[in-house]
């Protein structure tokens, strides 16, 4: 057996070298075409002196040059640092002097970015440009083309050793929507073990072609959507960003297209372009869910309105994917499922550890081989995420429902307590999400002198309806929820922060309503 997911890929190009498997705008990519860029690639970088365990740095949009570039850091033995296009300076900064990273494969607008840091990134030696820099490149930073790298490597005949399934493949960094993101160490053996269970239960084959419009940097679009395209064989339209239009466009008229992956704004979206266009989708045999919350009401509609039945799952940056609704059988709204095969899940008290009955709220715990190694350097922070079994703290809270579904509701740093009762902000989100003149919404606790912390709630008109007012949604929730779950403010916005993956920063909403000294 393979013992990593890049040995399987260059498997495949061996057996079926002209299978496609990726196309990017104008190009067009075979298994055989692509493994043969790939190995080049890697050995360019030996031959440029990458040692095992370095770190290589990947700050670059979507494209067949960035699954080049993280395929051939692995096949070198390097580990790959992902790094969020939308990261400025004071991010990268903290991402790359942290991992001591030794190159960065960007473009012109990353390199600009990376200039002005050369003096805190001591470790980094050279950038790998996909496109010619604008700003000037200190003489103690080598530029090295993309093209001029493969080139090299083309040419070059230092022996490629496949990784050991202990090895470091990846450093993923948190998305920081609590504070400063901290390094995921993700081993080979993390990667092979999970794609291997999300393959399985997605009954993902060689005859599936997915629509990818999700950013590789993250590990939906990454660990789920490429590593499934390369673990079975499959294809992959691989879009530079998400566009509702061109996305809704390509799945009515491309009849090979059989999954789309997406976050629930993205769903949004499509929704609201499918609206105003007439344009509908064909039916697919996959539409999946992730990266955040996916309303109730949003699953209905989409169903109701483009016949996509939307299979909810739930992950992380640490742990890849936890669990899945079903392939097969129901797909219930407002849950993640069951974990995936050859993984555990639970749920445990907050103060005793301890595992609780179905329909009891608590913190859940992940375990099995798709669990990362810990975190980069910091040994309090892996000590404090994992018990002497091995369960990992994921920090999100949810229950169990009589049927064994699992549902999220909340982060642990997140739940209200108002009065000595906990409150949930997802349920609370849920019901307002259910107004017609609600678009978004986000549910937090605010210091209250009386009952230490009170619901309050922002809002993001729906464009299309008459604007709510504060005390009708206030009433809206006391007819649907307990009176000490209602909000106590109503708080009208444009707009929500949220990262690049469309998770809600609370605590950049929490920053912007608690007066500094009171938070």
């Amino acid at each position: 057996m393979s013992a990593s997911l890049l040995e399987v890929f260059l498997d495949h190009a061996h057996r079926a070298p002209e299978r496609p498997l990726l196309t990017f705008e104008q190009e067009r990519f075979t298994y055989g075409q692509f493994a043969t860029h790939v190995t080049a690639f890697a050995r360019g970088l030996k031959q440029r002196g990458l040692q095992p365990g370095e770190r290589v740095a990947l700050f670059l949009e979507n494209s067949a040059r960035f699954a080049i570039a993280y395929l051939g850091v692995q096949a070198a033995g390097g580990v790959v640092v992902l790094v969020n296009t939308a990261y400025r300076q004071v991010e990268l900064a903290h991402i790359l002097s942290d991992a001591e990273v030794c190159g960065c494969v960007t473009g012109a607008a990353g390199a600009a970015e990376l200039v002005p840091l050369r003096a805190q990134l001591p470790s980094l030696q050279w950038l790998i440009t996909v496109e010619r820099p604008t700003t000037a490149l200190p003489e103690s930073l080598t530029e090295v083309p993309f093209d001029t790298l493969l080139a090299e490597g083309t040419s070059a005949t230092a022996p490629l050793v496949m990784p050991r399934p202990e090895e470091l493949a990846v450093l993923g960094y948190t998305s920081g929507t609590t504070g400063r993101s901290k390094g995921a160490m993700l081993l080979h053996r993390n990667l092979r073990a999970n794609v291997r269970a999300v393959t399985e239960a997605w009954r993902w084959t060689e005859s599936d072609r997915l629509l990818l419009t999700l950013p590789l940097f993250h590990t939906h679009g990454l660990m789920v959507g490429l590593h499934g395209t390369l673990f079975t064989g499959a294809s992959v339209d691989l879009r530079r960003r998400f566009n509702a239009a061109e996305s809704l466009t390509a799945l009515r008229d491309d009849a090979s297209l059989t999954m789309f992956f997406g976050v629930p704004t993205m769903y949004s979206r499509l929704l609201e372009e499918a609206r105003a266009s007439r344009v509908k989708p064909r039916a697919l045999r996959l539409w999946v869910s992730g990266s955040a919350p996916l309303s109730p009401q949003l699953f209905a509609d989409i169903e109701a309105e483009l016949g996509a039945r939307i299979l909810e799952r739930y992950g992380m940056t640490e742990t890849i994917m936890n669990t899945t609704n079903p392939y097969e059988g129901e797909r219930r709204p407002g849950t993640v499922g069951f974990a995936y095969p050859g993984q555990e899940s639970r749920v445990v008290d907050v103060r005793t550890r301890q595992p609780l009955p179905r329909g009891e709220t608590g913190e859940i715990e992940v375990r099995g081989p798709h669990v990362f190694a810990g975190y980069w350097r910091r040994q309090d922070a892996t000590a404090e995420s994992f018990d002497a079994d091995g369960w990992f703290r994921t920090g999100d809270l949810g229950d169990v429902d009589a049927d064994g579904y699992l549902r999220i509701t909340g982060r642990a740093r997140e739940l209200i307590i108002s009065g000595g009762f906990n409150v949930y902000p997802r349920e609370v989100e849920e019901v307002l999400a259910m107004h017609p003149g609600v678009a978004e919404v986000a549910v937090l606790g605010l210091p209250d002198a009386d009952l230490g912390e009170q619901v309050v709630a922002v809002v993001v008109p729906h464009p299309g309806a008459t604007p709510p007012e504060s005390q009708s949604l206030v009433d809206w929730c006391k007819d649907r929820l307990a009176s000490f779950k209602k909000p106590r403010q109503v708080i009208f916005t444009d707009a929500l922060p949220r990262n690049a993956l469309g998770k809600v920063q609370k605590h950049l909403l929490r920053a912007a309503l608690v007066p500094p000294g009171t938070r």
